[in-house]
């Protein structure tokens, strides 16, 4: 089905370009006979996830300007829909599009608790603290029916491997049980991202993540627990989200974060078409401004991948967004999340999974590894 650039109720991209390493191009014809497995009864894209059993689990990165090396995914495609995610173009490399076949075809690596139990036990493992979800969601919305994400906190808690969390969901708060004994250990640091407290600008932006408030909600009571839990601020979107960079901030300390960042927006291949056709839909009047403010930060480009400033920006708006966060930091007393989360975390407690499945022969042959945007 052929989608323009118009909202769609529940989904952040409005449209399904082609993926830049497809090698045919498509055109959409309507031959009248519905689709059920493609769309609900209104006509809106349906979610389908696709289960696989993956290669490999653990991604490694050499970027300079993060605070962790390795990282795992339990899922590819994040039904959140965020607009402005930057692992959006990683769906090019499985021939799908990163606009709505990135929040509409998911794939639930379903043997991860598996492979990470076989990474941690294997001789060349050197622990050091992985980083669950950055790429795309651990806690989306499928997560509730699969538990992937639970089986690999078990074992991570049963191995006493440090791990830092990155979400957007209260679902997260189902886990706890296992978080706070880990974080009685130091095993343990969790963040929530909150892009705004506009809960209008959030049901376009991030229409199937949980509300702002709900998010503060999950501080708190992450916080209440024992487990320790900053905010990132991400992304900052001049003129769309920068207004309340304080005002998240100062929520979140009141809730009990202890750490806090923030990101620029970024704009990586596909992204930067399908976040201008959101604004187009969503934010017309305002569309240009926002652009030539972004421009303004990358030197002239619309994005600039690079390390140091692919986070922060450039010139003299990123330089205030910097100086009102020190402001709003040192004001809260908060740590810098970049420095805090990972910086803390014990990894002398490390022990070897005492139980290890083995490989299996047909181990998903054919299946593309994991990619990712860092």
């Amino acid at each position: 089905m052929k989608y323009t650039s118009e909202m769609i109720k529940g989904r952040g991209a409005v449209s399904n370009p082609q993926g830049r390493f497809e090698t045919q191009q498509l055109e959409a014809f309507d031959d009248g006979w519905p689709r059920d497995d493609d769309e609900d009864r209104e006509g809106r894209p349906s979610t389908i996830v696709t289960h696989e059993q993956a290669k490999t689990i653990l991604t490694r990165n050499r970027s300079p300007d993060l605070p962790f090396h390795v990282s795992l995914n339990p899922y590819r495609g994040c039904e959140h829909g965020c607009i402005y995610c930057f692992a959006r173009p990683t769906h090019s490399y499985l021939e799908l599009s990163p606009g709505l076949d990135f929040e509409t075809r998911l794939f639930a690596k379903v043997n991860a608790a598996e492979l990470l139990r076989r990474e941690l036990a294997a001789p060349g493992w050197q622990t050091e603290p992985i980083a669950l979800g950055v790429n795309t969601d651990a806690y989306q919305p499928c997560e509730k029916k699969l538990g992937i994400t639970r089986q690999v906190l078990e074992v991570l808690h049963e191995c006493r491997q440090a791990v830092g969390i990155i979400t957007k969901s209260a679902m997260i708060e189902r886990d706890m049980d296992l978080l706070a004994d880990m974080a009685s250990q130091n095993l343990v640091a969790t963040t929530i991202t909150i892009t705004t407290l506009d809960h209008d600008i959030a049901r376009t932006l991030e229409p199937r993540a949980a509300s702002p408030t709900r998010r503060l909600a999950t501080i708190e009571r992450l916080a209440r627990a024992g487990i320790p839990v900053g905010v990132n601020v991400a992304p900052v979107i001049p003129f769309v989200t920068d207004q309340d960079l304080e005002r998240i901030i100062q929520a979140a300390a009141d809730a009990g974060a202890s750490s806090a960042g923030y990101i620029i927006l970024r704009l990586p291949w596909e992204l930067n078409e399908l976040f201008q056709q959101w604004l187009q839909a969503h934010l017309p009047d305002r569309a240009e401004r926002v652009m030539n403010r972004i421009r303004d930060m990358r030197g002239g480009k619309e994005y600039d991948a690079t390390f140091g400033s692919r986070m922060r920006g450039e010139g003299l708006w990123a330089e205030l967004i910097a100086k009102r966060y020190a402001a709003i930091i040192a004001k809260t007393r908060l740590s810098e999340r970049r420095t805090a989360d990972f910086g803390r975390l014990d990894c002398s407690l490390f022990r070897r999974p005492t139980s290890v499945p083995a490989a299996r022969q047909s181990e998903n042959a054919g299946t593309p590894t994991q990619f990712d945007m860092f």
